[in-house]
């Protein structure tokens, strides 16, 4: 299944803030050590050396995969028409037969994997609650079965949009 293009306003700058610490601190701190290691001689029994260049390497393709990612994601800021239903950056409380409650944000792909508490918009949960509103009930289907949540909350994270 192919990646959602969505994200927050925040997790834009998250991805954006790792970008700039990359290449303006990693970066260079590893280019400088790779240097240092490389002057000492010998580079085939140097694990400075070695160790470096492959952390070098790592940074690097962290880069051009933060570049590209970035070009092609499109921020989803909060819309006053959304209130009192669950679409992308919504915060959703809800509730099991049980009385199992549970919390979670609907952001994209790329914002996951910091925050416990997000969920991703290609995710089964938040596929079967996008679109419903308070005290709507929806279904999950996962491999223990069909599992129903009735949705008893909706909240939005309101940012400002530079101008």
């Amino acid at each position: 299944m192919p990646r959602t293009n969505l994200i927050t306003r925040n997790g834009y700058a998250k991805l954006q803030a790792e970008l700039d610490h990359l290449w303006r601190v990693e970066r260079r701190e590893t280019t400088e050590k790779v240097a240092w290691a490389a002057s000492l001689g010998d580079r085939s029994e140097n694990a400075d050396y070695k160790y470096n260049k492959q952390k070098l390497r790592q940074i690097d393709r962290r880069i051009r995969f933060l570049r590209k990612r970035l070009e092609v994601l499109k921020i989803v800021d909060y819309a006053p028409a959304q209130d009192g239903k669950v679409f992308f950056g919504a915060t959703v409380t809800v509730e099991n037969e049980d009385g199992d409650e549970k919390r979670f944000s609907i952001v994209g792909p790329d914002e996951i994997y910091d925050d416990k508490s997000a969920v991703s918009i290609d995710a089964p949960m938040a596929r079967a609650a996008l679109g419903k509103g308070i005290d709507d009930e929806f279904a999950v289907r996962t491999p223990t079965g069909q599992h129903f949540w009735l949705i008893t909350a909706i909240t939005y994270e309101r940012t400002r949009t530079a101008k």
